[in-house]
């Protein structure tokens, strides 16, 4: 960030050198010593001021632009406060908006985000509910199923064992029918 500083201070610096030297070229046989250390506390005096209005013009900047990388980083309360009463301040207060914004937004997703994960963990349940009662029909009609199937197959040997009395019976009824002609 020193950089906007010393684009301000250098042209400060630089035009009062430039008004310096030829402040000294013009009738230089005249000038004493004395007056020689009043240009020089002069210049240095211009330098240091040169250099402080860079910093203060810099200074502000260089803060919003930190608080800008905090609110990119996710710092979304960040705020900047300043008081130049100049367009920086303004530019401040645009900030202070934005992140206002931009945090009002974030908070609203949040709690959107909130509400559809609320409803989805009520939808997800009521569906689990029903999946639930689903298999425990299925699991009784099973169990009923196993249960026919255990009478299907004892009637069926029941079945089975009543053909062969059957039989049986018709081959005593066959034997008992020649002795009753003989």
């Amino acid at each position: 960030m020193a950089k906007l500083s010393y684009k301000i201070a250098f042209p400060i610096i630089l035009s009062t050198a430039f008004a310096i030297t030829i402040f000294v070229a013009i009738d230089s046989e005249e000038k004493t010593g004395a007056f020689y250390f009043v240009l020089f506390l002069i210049a240095v005096a211009l330098f240091f001021f040169g250099y402080a209005t860079g910093e203060r013009f810099a200074s502000p900047v260089q803060e919003l632009l930190r608080r800008a990388n905090r609110l990119n980083e996710g710092d979304l309360s960040n705020r900047i406060y300043l008081d130049t009463r100049d367009e920086i301040e303004e530019l401040a207060k645009v900030f202070n908006k934005l992140a206002e914004k931009l945090e009002e937004s974030s908070e609203r997703e949040r709690s959107t985000e909130s509400s559809v994960d609320m409803k989805v963990r009520a939808k997800t349940q009521a569906l689990e509910e029903t999946i639930g009662a689903l298999e425990q029909k299925v699991q009784n009609r099973t169990i009923e199923l196993e249960r026919l199937a255990k009478n299907s197959e004892t009637m069926q040997s029941q079945i089975k064992e009543k053909e062969k009395q059957v039989e049986e019976l018709k081959q005593e009824l066959d034997e008992l029918k020649p002795k009753k002609n003989a």
